[in-house]
């Protein structure tokens, strides 16, 4: 993705997540890089385009820039792109039409803030949702408005905020390395409902034969059917249909076969309230996949791509990595970041939680630290963000 924009800021993004623990949309932070730059209204919009378009589904624009968020609004950007407006900006007379016209097209308004006491009555219907810090007391201050809690962390947090009246929240529910709760029972393997796919997983790495592989994953016809439905996705990039099992054996190979694994991992999860997680898994494996595509060791790509997958495996199957990983295999440089936090692939892990808090003072320690450019790492990004939505 060669857009000027993508060179001067930093990009960060976040689930909104409904009640039911469904993604609804994703809200895309743009902070600028410095105070000066020089910022295109028109190149953000068709950079976003590229990987949510017109007719598609919803992205929030969460833009720490008033004037080019100004610029955005007057745009008309598409349907399907929502503005984040802080209550000052909304209380500016001079930008209301542009608001309500944005409204009558059928974009949804964030109002972040409460209503400032300047800002014009006729105004508030044009917003759908209140966004509120998790400290804010008064949900439910703009009438009208749907309460969402916004920079939530966490699972307890997130329950919190439901329980408070949140329509809503942006966020994520995990918060740091998974430690078990005083009175959990302790784990001894995978949940039940995942243990052909380990199973699957250690019988590749042992290399067996393709029909004793074929008959691990008979016993779960709809692992075989999503495994399939991966493979001849659009992100996959294979020119021909797999049409089986063997078939996918026979044009990947065995080392290729272990990351499509690692992948049907990480999505097939039965539990409703891993919806998050499974989305936040999918976007690390596949950006850590792109920050890795300057690297001239295909095994490392593929081991990048596995350890951004498994890297909210803990939280998942609730169970700490180095419990985990003893039943399920990894290559020893993904335990190391996963177990230890060390090795090789730590930084890129630490740059996509810093993308992932959207923190722009992480974000320049982070690319300082790989020596990656704004443009490299913001491209990934969106690459990432449109692969992953072809996945799901």
């Amino acid at each position: 993705m060669n857009h000027s924009i993508l060179g001067v800021v930093a990009l960060g993004y976040a689930p909104q997540i409904d009640p039911q623990r469904m993604v609804t949309a994703t809200r895309l932070t743009v902070v600028p890089l410095k105070s000066d730059a020089a910022l295109d209204a028109s190149s953000l919009l068709e950079a976003v385009g590229e990987v949510w378009p017109a007719g598609g589904s919803q992205v929030v624009l969460a833009i720490q820039h008033e004037g080019l968020l100004k610029a955005v609004a007057d745009a008309k950007p598409s349907p399907n792109i929502a503005l984040e407006v802080p209550a000052f900006i909304a209380a500016d007379a001079s930008l209301a039409a542009a608001f309500q016209a944005l409204k009558a097209a059928g974009n949804k308004l964030l109002l972040k803030g409460q209503p400032s006491p300047n800002m014009s009555p006729a105004l508030l219907p044009s917003f759908k949702f209140n966004l509120l810090d998790p400290s804010n007391e008064a949900l439910g201050a703009a009438p009208g408005l749907a309460p969402l809690l916004t920079g939530v962390r966490g699972a307890a947090e997130i329950d919190a905020a439901f329980k408070r009246g949140a329509q809503q929240v942006i966020g994520w529910p995990m918060d740091g390395a998974y430690v078990a709760p005083d009175n959990a029972a302790p784990r001894k393997d995978v949940q039940a409902d995942l243990q052909v796919i380990v199973e699957l997983m250690s019988r590749v790495d042992q290399g067996e034969d393709i029909d004793r592989l074929e008959q691990t994953l008979k016993r779960d016809p709809s692992l075989a059917f999503k495994l399939l439905r991966y493979m001849n996705s659009a992100a996959f990039g294979l020119s021909v249909e797999v049409s089986s099992f063997r078939h996918a054996i026979m044009l990947l190979g065995y080392s290729r076969l272990k990351r499509w694994l690692a992948l049907l991992l990480t999505t097939a999860s039965k539990d409703h309230s891993m919806r998050p997680i499974m989305y936040g898994a999918l976007r690390r494996g596949l950006l850590m996949e792109e920050l890795a595509k300057g690297m001239d060791d295909s095994e490392m790509r593929d081991e990048m791509f596995v350890c951004g997958l498994f890297s909210l495996l803990d939280h998942m199957l609730k169970q700490p990595f180095d419990k985990l990983l003893q039943s399920i295999p990894v290559p020893e440089r993904v335990r190391q970041a996963l177990v230890d936090a060390s090795g090789p692939y730590q930084p890129y892990l630490d740059l996509v939680r810093a993308i992932e808090g959207e923190s722009v003072f992480d974000f320049r320690d982070a690319t300082d630290a790989l020596m990656l450019g704004a443009q490299e790492v913001n491209s990934g990004v969106l690459r990432a963000l449109s692969k992953a939505a072809h996945l799901e």
